[in-house]
């Protein structure tokens, strides 16, 4: 569930001397709760505000966290019209559009299929790559991983049932937000490479991007709130400082300390947590297909992920 501009390098601010800092696992096991209970918030702040509410509450509260590690740093936002115009279309893909579409998406489907549905983006990551990336070269466990990736995907639908009682309006709109990830990725990735601003920096303005995107949005097609709903606007607040802010910074910290394989391990439990969190705390029904496909949804996109060893 990255959603962060991650142009080619980890960046370090220069004079920081060496920090005690929480065991990798732990951080590790803390970034997967966060992105994991992330579906549940959601759900949980549409229930008092619309969609587009929650997705821009979600991003005040988010830039708020990276602003202050931004000053806390004394890191400067990038400077030049390219960069910023690249970064407009970058918080569009992995922000604006993917949030907005999952908050959506759970007025009608449950948490536990979006968490689900999130997990589908290696998959169209990998399918894109092959198009859009002429160094991603396709190998018969890849393509078998993308296979049997999009198998699990029509298990956890129920495919053979017909998709009786899905909504499929809601689930397209998981998917289609899951497929936005990689678009922005790839994106990101031939338009920002070896950019010379820290990764601190340019996320804190693709968030800020991001929220100017649906501050003008949102009162387009909603109206204020009637009442103060406290639960939902508390969700909501934890998801845009926990889920967005905060999230970003562990993100940085493992990519940096063990590397961005170890580090992309967490999609894996994102989905895990999702269904735990939806069927304990939400009360969401659990059919046997969902987990068996979630499972399967996973195995298919680890396998997406193998690279071929470069021989000597």
């Amino acid at each position: 569930m990255s959603t962060v501009t991650t142009p080619g390098r980890v960046a370090t601010p220069s004079g920081d001397h060496p920090r005690r800092r929480l065991d990798w696992r732990l951080r590790f096991a803390a970034l997967s709760l966060i992105w994991g209970f992330s579906f549940l918030l959601i759900k949980v702040g549409t229930e008092g505000y619309a969609p587009f509410q929650v997705t821009l509450g979600r991003l005040v509260f988010g830039t708020a966290v990276l602003a202050a590690a931004m000053a806390v740093r004394r890191e400067r936002l990038p400077r030049g019209a390219r960069t910023w115009g690249h970064l407009t279309v970058a918080a569009f893909l992995l922000n604006a559009l993917p949030f907005s579409l999952f908050a959506y998406a759970e007025l009608t489907i449950p948490s536990t299929l979006a968490g689900i549905c999130n997990a589908t983006s290696p998959l169209w990551g990998m399918a894109l790559s092959l198009v859009a990336l002429s160094e991603d070269r396709p190998t018969r466990v890849r393509v078998a991983g993308l296979g049997l990736g999009f198998l699990g995907v029509l298990t956890v639908l129920g495919a053979w049932q017909g998709f009786h009682g899905l909504d499929a309006t809601g689930t397209a709109l998981a998917l289609l937000a899951s497929l936005s990830y990689p678009i922005g990725w790839i994106y990101v990735r031939r338009t920002l490479a070896g950019t010379s601003h820290s990764h601190l920096s340019m996320t804190g303005a693709q968030l800020l991007l991001a929220t100017v995107q649906l501050a003008v949005v949102t009162p387009l097609f909603t109206n204020l709130p009637t009442n103060l709903s406290v639960g939902p606007l508390l969700a909501i607040a934890a998801l845009g400082a926990l889920g967005t802010g905060l999230a970003v910074l562990l993100q940085y910290g493992l990519v940096a300390e063990v590397g961005p394989t170890t580090a992309q391990m967490v999609t894996y439990f994102i989905p895990v947590i999702a269904t735990a969190a939806g069927v304990a705390l939400l009360g969401e029904s659990l059919t046997w297909s969902t987990p068996v496909g979630a499972v399967i949804v996973l195995i298919g996109a680890a396998l997406t992920q193998v690279r071929p060893k470069v021989r000597a």
